[in-house]
């Protein structure tokens, strides 16, 4: 990675933190209403330990979530791009079921599924299912004409021209549709959490807004930024180690 790419992004948070740094202190604003960034690191160093373990079951949520939803995706993905009449038949019904707000769906998988992890894995797994399915249906589809014409010159079978030439043009797409997906599976598992407040740190905003500990609750809302560019960055730097050959055919 060039130091351009590495430079540019840590001077953008880096100004974002000047520029709120700058106004709570200036602009003189009340610590409970909203805290200076060292106020709120002062929150997260009085119990660092606790805000930790709080993020490790946020991400075991995440992750539980977001694999399971890339494994469905990948699965019914393929299943709408070999048949066009099942496309037609179900895409409906899954552009319908991701149209309800999950909010809404989160007191319903409490009481199917009752407490602990099950619900709030469920919820991350069905925020962050459309736009995987999406990706992998629409990659499948686009792969060039050319190509495919190529393949069945050579009298290559169904198997080989999805494998040689579908998927592997499908790639990016499937990537840019789980780049997506990562940082929905971060906002599922925090609706849950609030919904269901036992553990994570959706529970940790929730009890510190409650109790007007407000650096708390923005201690908490750092860790989950950390822990959704982490995991965007992570998936990408898998693609681009995957797919190098991605960037020299895209703009």
């Amino acid at each position: 990675m060039s130091l351009r790419a590495t430079f540019l992004p840590t001077a953008g948070v880096v100004g974002v933190v000047l520029a709120w740094w700058s106004f709570t202190v200036l602009g003189g604003v009340p610590e409970f209403f909203l805290p200076s960034p060292p106020q709120i690191f002062d929150a997260f160093l009085q119990k660092p330990e606790y805000l930790l373990g709080e993020a490790v079951v946020t991400l075991i949520e995440t992750l539980a979530g977001f694999a399971i939803a890339t494994a469905a995706g990948l699965l019914i993905g393929v299943g709408l791009a070999a048949s066009a009449t099942a496309d037609r038949i179900t895409l409906p019904v899954f552009v319908a079921l991701n149209a309800v707000p999950k909010v809404a769906l989160a007191p319903l998988l409490l009481f199917w599924l009752g407490f602990g992890f099950p619900p709030k894995i469920t919820l991350v797994a069905i925020m962050c299912f459309f736009p995987i399915l999406l990706a992998v249906k629409q990659g499948l589809t686009s792969a060039p004409a050319e190509s495919l014409e190529l393949a069945a010159s050579l009298c290559a079978n169904r198997r080989q021209t999805f494998l040689k030439i579908r998927f592997h043009y499908a790639l990016p797409q499937i990537f840019l549709g789980l780049k997506t997906a990562i940082n929905l599976a971060v906002i599922g598992a925090v609706v849950a959490e609030l919904s269901n407040p036992e553990r994570g740190l959706g529970t940790v905003i929730s009890r510190s807004t409650s109790n007007f500990d407000t650096p708390a609750a923005f201690a908490a809302i750092v860790l989950l930024a950390v822990i959704s560019v982490t995991l965007f960055y992570g998936i990408a730097l898998i693609e681009r180690l995957l797919l190098p050959w991605a960037r020299e055919i895209s703009g």
